[in-house]
């Protein structure tokens, strides 16, 4: 079991703070986020960290594992 916590607009568009599910990689955790109505446009555009270190979208995941996606930010 992994825990998946969004950040910013990504959370704030779904409402999904954290999940927790069996994934062994990352396209695991994107298949269920899209199942869970969040774009894949706006995933790919995320910040992917597991266990506080930087991800891809074709890293394997461990039990345990910790994955955060942070939405890009702007301003001015």
């Amino acid at each position: 079991m992994i825990t998946v916590k969004l950040y910013g607009l990504l959370r704030l568009d779904s409402g999904i703070k954290e999940r927790r599910l069996e994934a062994a990689a990352m396209k695991d955790v994107i298949q269920d986020l899209t199942a869970q109505g969040i774009s894949p446009k706006d995933i790919n555009g995320c910040v992917i960290l597991v266990n506080g270190k930087p991800a891809n979208k074709r890293s394997k995941l461990q039990d345990g594992d910790v994955v955060q996606l942070l939405s890009p930010v702007a301003g001015g």
